[in-house]
């Protein structure tokens, strides 16, 4: 799986564990998997698999 051009060796990976690890809120972010935008709602229970590519946007506050 690729995730924001990184590669990852991993068969499966949790979305909201790889969240928590990388220190993201879930309420500020954006995913892209597989050309597709994913809903807030699926990430708790989405599972990234071989093949997989992923694209995670940060929202940023500021002016």
């Amino acid at each position: 799986m690729i995730i924001n051009g990184e590669k990852l060796d991993l068969k499966e990976l949790k979305f909201a564990d790889y969240v928590e690890k990388m220190g993201l809120r879930a309420n500020l972010i954006a995913l892209e998997l597989n050309g597709k935008i994913v809903p807030k709602s699926e990430f708790e229970n989405l599972i990234l698999k071989k093949g997989d590519k992923a694209e995670i946007v940060s929202f940023v506050g500021g002016g």
